[in-house]
């Protein structure tokens, strides 16, 4: 069997839910934030009506006690089972983690998967569940589908969290849509993601269906940058030094959401939270970007709450 083009390994992050992927994952060093109790109170498992069928989401904690509820979008070749590692160190808001089309118990849907449907459907489960707004995580495909709910349902977006995702094809690396070119279900044969898919979905053996969606996902993708600046809801943006996003390409985002301003950056400090932040992690492939959940939590939730980072001890 061939083995896995890169590309393919960079949507993977499902890999980690595996028990060989956690014992690898023991012998990376710990992130400095601080731990935090998950809370043991199974999710409640519900469903909403969309295009071509249903689209199954679980919810975390209380819907209605005032807090905005965070809505989490995970990445090609996932599920929401993959995102446990972040969403369980998110215990002081409510939460709503959807399988989107394709994926996990949602499974495939007719038709095409295209970032548009993708958040259509994520403002139909917003409504299925009786909230108005919510604050929005996605990662890479699912970043794409945020990026998309806000431009088409920007009344559903409080805060857009955007971890490695390019709005527009030359915001990734050369060569990209070559190697997605490259991709045919054959090649996930064995692969964890393969054995994913047929555990959680309603039709096992849909898996090359949505393996020939997704690898053309991407094609002619451009989405208008006035339309990306035009976006109200303050934005932070995620990638690592060694993702597929170009860094140029993050920065452009970030500028475009507010990011970069002069007077504001002349300040010793920030006097309010800004309109965009922008984090580039260290060492960190496209995959990778997920790999310290506790150091994505310490960044993400201060920015839900429009917090500013504390001036240094001792400079005045």
């Amino acid at each position: 069997m061939n083995p896995l083009p890169p590309i393919v390994i960079l949507g993977a992050v499902a890999l980690l839910a595996s028990p060989a992927a956690a014992q690898t994952a023991e012998t990376k060093p710990a992130s400095d934030a601080p731990a935090v109790t998950a809370s043991p109170k199974a999710p409640r498992d519900a469903s909403a009506s969309v295009e071509g069928g249903e689209v199954r989401y679980f919810v975390h904690g209380d819907l209605t006690s005032g807090k905005t509820p965070v809505l989490v979008l995970h990445g090609a070749f996932m599920s929401s089972d993959a995102m446990n590692p972040l969403t369980e160190l998110i215990t002081d808001r409510p939460l709503i983690v959807i399988d989107q089309r394709g994926h996990g118990r949602t499974g495939d849907l007719p038709g095409p998967i295209t970032y548009q449907t993708l958040a259509d459907d994520a403002a139909a489960v917003l409504a299925d569940a009786g909230v108005p707004q919510a604050d929005v995580v996605g990662y890479s495909m699912g970043a794409g589908a945020a990026l998309q709910l806000a431009l088409r349902h920007p009344e559903r977006v409080k805060h857009l969290v955007l971890a490695s995702v390019s709005f527009n094809e030359a915001g990734n690396l050369p060569g990209f849509s070559e190697m997605m070119d490259q991709i045919t279900p054959q090649v996930f044969a064995g692969s964890v993601m393969e054995a994913e898919f047929k555990r959680l979905a309603p039709d096992p053996d849909a898996f090359p269906s949505v393996v020939n969606k997704i690898k053309v996902m991407d094609r002619g993708q451009d989405w208008p940058a006035e339309q990306i600046r035009a976006l109200t809801s303050p934005t932070f943006i995620i990638i690592g030094d060694h993702d597929i996003v170009r860094p140029e390409h993050a920065v452009e985002l970030y500028r475009l959401r507010g990011g970069g301003d002069t007077a504001r950056a002349s300040q010793p400090f920030l006097m309010e939270p800004p309109p965009a932040r922008l984090a580039i992690l260290p060492s960190s492939s496209h995959v990778e970007v997920f790999g310290d959940p506790g150091l994505l939590a310490a960044m993400i939730l201060p920015f839900l709450d429009d917090q500013t980072r504390p001036p240094p001890p001792g400079f005045f």
